[in-house]
């Protein structure tokens, strides 16, 4: 295992910002991972929202009768 943070690197407009990406059970039931910071990226300030879900994490439901 490694010590070091998940990161994601965005870019825009030819500026780059790296973001730490957290361990999240989203409400869904689906696991994955989330991170939200700012940048500024050709002048302008940007709000950063990322999420990556894992696939096939949701928990199946059980048919109800």
């Amino acid at each position: 295992m490694s010590d070091q943070p998940n990161m994601a690197t965005i870019q825009l407009n030819g500026d780059k910002q790296n973001f730490i990406m957290d361990k999240k059970d989203f409400k869904t039931g689906s696991r994955g991972y989330f991170g939200t910071g700012k940048m500024v990226a050709g002048g302008k300030k940007y709000q950063i929202s990322i999420q990556a879900v894992e696939i096939g994490s949701k928990p199946k439901e059980e048919n109800k009768k």
